[in-house]
């Protein structure tokens, strides 16, 4: 009977994250329900985006039809697709 030698190679967790994070985007699209105001107040309490940021993304989203708003693992698009569809805004992952 022969051995099979197997290596074994570990991985950190920052090394899984890095393949893994950004591998998935929520899209945030125009529609015409959400007030500039609504969208902004969303962006900032929700994904933690300045004042400046919140406004910059709405003035795409307005102006291009849709912003990519979040990179990240599958499980932290879905999350927070859920909670802003919760609050009325149109979102997609991709």
């Amino acid at each position: 009977m022969t051995e099979t030698q197997v290596q074994e190679e570990t991985f950190t967790l920052d090394e899984i994250l890095s393949v893994v994070k950004n591998s998935h985007r929520l899209i945030l699209w125009n529609d015409e329900t959400n007030t500039f105001d609504h969208v902004i107040h969303c962006l900032m309490h929700y994904l933690d985006y300045s004042s400046d940021q919140a406004e910059k993304i709405a003035w795409t989203v307005h102006t291009k039809g849709k912003c990519v708003i979040l990179e990240g693992s599958r499980t932290e698009i879905e999350i927070y697709r859920k909670i802003l569809k919760q609050e009325g805004l149109t979102v997609t992952t991709e």
